[in-house]
């Protein structure tokens, strides 16, 4: 029997079934109308958002992503004060106690001052003097890699995918240390805080930064940033600074953005597409 209702003869009233469509395809034809600019493109993905083709988490990895090609070194780096280094002078019994608090799995190491690094120490490697005592810390240390403040995030994951490190020194135009970054500190633009099993809440999150000036985790407390700085900031519906920041700008705080409150300036220094992360407060 010859089939009744051929390809190109459809009866009438029947009506045609479409799949739908994946997210992939939808985020396509979104995307069909070629924007522009990296701003129109960013105007598309929050439209996507709020229609839900793309998820919450989708959503700020993609702006992420693309946040990382605007970032340099300085944007992210563990400042210079912040570093765990290590003197190569100091016998082994010195320096497992450090090793151990700081739990990190490198370390850089200088030698007699901290602006003179000269390479970076992997915590395993230490083993094999506890095994070999006639083992020299000194023959253990990797070379360095020194990049500028200026060196763009997209650039570095490129670099460090590619020569598979893990850690680089940041120098300032003087050459002298600025800080360090971590493949870890590079990926967390993209897909927020990597927490592992050493991670623990830091007891510290308020550091002098100069005269007037203070460098404040986003992550502090209301109660401990009024206590600190005898400010009035509310506490009645978030916990922390970085909270509270949010609501007063009406939305995800950006790099540069700034609040004024009774003698206190804050302005974000750092953030990710989900929150601040670091915030410089001045004291009028």
């Amino acid at each position: 029997m010859s089939d009744p209702y051929p390809a190109d003869a459809q009866p009438s009233g029947s009506r045609t079934v479409k799949s739908p469509k994946s997210l992939f395809e939808r985020f396509s034809a979104l995307l069909r109308r070629e924007p522009e600019d990296r701003d129109e493109l960013k105007v598309l993905l929050e439209d996507a958002h709020e229609r839900q083709l793309v998820d919450a988490d989708a959503y700020a990895m993609i702006v992420g992503a693309l946040a990382v090609s605007e970032l340099t070194a300085a944007d992210v780096m563990v400042p210079r004060s912040r570093i765990d280094a290590l003197d190569i002078s100091r016998p082994l019994a010195e320096l497992l106690p450090y090793v151990i608090e700081a739990a990190h799995s490198r370390f850089p190491v200088y030698e007699e001052t901290r602006d003179n690094i000269i390479g970076i120490l992997l915590a395993k490697d230490l083993l094999q003097c506890m095994q070999n005592p006639e083992v020299e810390i000194r023959s253990l240390v990797r070379p360095a890699v020194f990049i500028p403040q200026s060196k763009r995030l997209n650039v570095l994951l490129r670099e460090f995918r590619v020569n598979r490190n893990h850690l680089v020194i940041v120098v300032d135009e003087h050459g002298g240390i600025a800080g360090l970054v971590t493949m870890e500190n590079v990926l967390e633009q993209i897909v927020g805080d990597i927490e592992d099993e050493f991670d623990e809440e830091a007891e510290q999150t308020i550091f002098p930064d100069g005269e007037n000036r203070w460098r404040v985790m986003a992550t502090t407390e209301i109660d401990r940033f009024n206590e600190a700085f005898n400010a009035h900031l509310e506490t009645d519906e978030y916990d922390t600074v970085g909270g509270w920041l949010a609501d007063e700008l009406e939305h995800i705080p950006r790099r540069g953005d700034t609040v004024e409150r009774d003698n206190l300036v804050l302005q974000v220094t750092r953030a990710d597409a989900r929150r601040a992360l670091w915030l410089t407060v001045q004291v009028k």
